[in-house]
């Protein structure tokens, strides 16, 4: 059976990645998360002390950069490795969180980043999430899904999720937090947060990711036999 590419697009804390998770996973598909490269990438800057604004200064970080996916046994998905280190959550952190959109946003980085996942690519028989997979780093692709949320329900979500790791962290933080990575996505001069024209919108603000998961299969698997 013929494989296809799927991307999922969106806004932060969407459940992009979950839904790219689970999608890839029902499909038998490779899952590639974009947003970790660039977390990834912002790990490195941050603990190396690179001045992002300093663009030789990111062409010399980005050749010391090794980034790959690797299978974990334990949670069944693939986890961001940094140089040879396992940084899969250690990327989540806050602070990471706080500067990646910006981190993003660089020209060399989003080169960088893109080169990696058009190659990843290749084979196809993958899904992707981020935010300007389906307008930049796959425009081709049979599927684009562009998630969205209403921000209340976003914000709530980032909040559960963060609230794990860091119980003095508040709500206001989170809904500031999101707001600036919304502005900074969308009004980025390189590959801005927009969705495709060809890209379907799905909205989960009040649906389970059950449900959501269904409405996506039945669209890849609909895409998958059009391409037969």
């Amino acid at each position: 059976m013929r494989k296809i590419i799927i991307t999922i697009d969106g806004f932060s804390s969407c459940g992009k990645s979950t839904l790219a998770r689970q999608l890839a996973k029902e499909l038998n598909y490779v899952f590639i998360d974009s947003g970790a490269m660039y977390r990834a990438i912002t790990l490195y800057f941050l603990r190396s002390h690179i001045d992002w604004y300093d663009r030789d200064a990111v062409v010399q970080a980005l050749k010391e950069i090794d980034l790959d996916f690797r299978y974990n046994d334990q949670t069944g998905v693939s986890d961001m490795y940094l140089n040879e280190e396992n940084v899969e959550q250690l990327i989540r952190d806050m602070l990471v969180s706080e500067s990646v959109s910006e981190v993003s946003t660089i020209k060399e980085v989003r080169e960088f980043a893109v080169a990696q996942q058009q190659k990843l690519g290749k084979r196809k028989g993958i899904v992707m999430d981020g935010r300007d997979i389906g307008t930049t780093v796959f425009p081709q692709a049979e599927l684009k899904i562009f998630v969205t949320a209403d921000p209340a329900v976003r914000v709530e979500r980032r909040f559960k999720e963060l609230f794990e790791k860091n119980p003095n962290i508040t709500i206001e933080e989170v809904k500031t937090n999101l707001e600036m990575r919304d502005y900074i996505d969308s009004n980025r001069e390189v590959s801005p947060l927009r969705k495709a024209d060809d890209a379907i919108v799905l909205d989960n603000s009040g649906v389970t990711r059950d449900e959501q998961l269904r409405t996506a299969l039945k669209w890849a698997t609909d895409k998958i036999q059009d391409a037969q």
